[in-house]
């Protein structure tokens, strides 16, 4: 892994989750010096993040970024995210992250994996029967917020208020979902971030799953976008459980994020 590498992977993240909050019907993005913020102001909480901006090394700088992000994101009802890339605090920082984020209602809920591929390696085995549509209208929309939904605990009506959303897939944004059985059975988003393809929203109903479906519907989208863009290079950032699938396809680790989760406040 480089320094750029590393950053890139903070950028890619950061830049999907603005483009998500600024398509949002109610969501913004604000820039500040200890924290910026990419939310959708929605019930899902991972739509509502923060994250660093710069790599930070102490206490102090830690604290900070938490409590403005608090102080912007707790007011409003919602869940909220703190993303941080262990890349960019020392060991003996991250050690203490839990423990110096705890007075903001943060805990530690994931520990995703950025990754990056400057272009797909060829499939090793043969990918799944399934009829893939572009998201172009609400019904596909909901379809791929309801496998979201499913897949990552999410009220269904949580889901379509993250993703029903007019021209949330137009422009620098595609999604996709495939169908098995007349079924919504696996989706995925590409967001072309500074000339990189961006993947996001993958998901597979457990009753599809160890089948081929999460990496054809990426492969499908991936393929679009390099038609539609003309990039090859792709940055994700993956769960233990997508990781493998990942590695097959010729991706590579960089770093890691810990999703730090607050509940909703009872202000609201």
């Amino acid at each position: 892994m480089s320094h750029d590498e590393i950053h890139e992977s903070n950028t890619q993240f950061h830049g999907a989750w603005r483009f998500f909050a600024r398509k949002s019907l109610s969501g913004d993005v604000l820039d500040l010096p200890e924290v910026s913020i990419a939310s959708s102001n929605v019930s899902w909480s991972m739509m509502n993040a923060a994250f660093l901006p710069t790599p930070v090394e102490t206490e102090e700088a830690l604290k900070r970024a938490a409590a403005t992000a608090a102080r912007h994101l707790a007011p409003r009802g919602r869940g909220w995210m703190l993303a941080l890339c262990e890349s960019w605090v020392p060991p003996r920082l991250r050690e203490r992250a839990g423990e110096l984020f705890a007075p903001y209602g943060l805990k530690l809920s994931l520990v995703a994996t950025g990754m990056v591929a400057e272009r797909l390696s060829p499939p090793i085995r043969p990918q799944p029967v399934m009829e893939v549509r572009q998201t172009k209208d609400s019904q596909g929309r909901c379809d791929l917020a309801d496998v979201n939904s499913r897949c990552y605990d999410m009220s269904l009506p949580s889901g379509r208020e993250s993703f029903d959303v007019p021209g949330l897939f137009e422009g620098n944004a595609q999604g996709f979902v495939g169908y098995r059985q007349g079924e919504a059975a696996t989706s995925a988003a590409i967001i072309r971030v500074d000339d990189v393809a961006y993947v996001s929203m993958v998901a597979t109903l457990p009753s599809q799953r160890q089948l081929g479906c999460a990496e054809a519907i990426m492969r499908h989208g991936l393929a679009e976008a390099e038609r539609a863009w003309g990039i090859q290079r792709t940055v994700l950032h993956a769960t233990p459980a997508g990781l493998p699938v990942y590695r097959r396809m010729g991706y590579r680790p960089v770093t890691r994020f810990h999703f730090y989760m607050a509940e909703p406040s009872q202000s609201r």
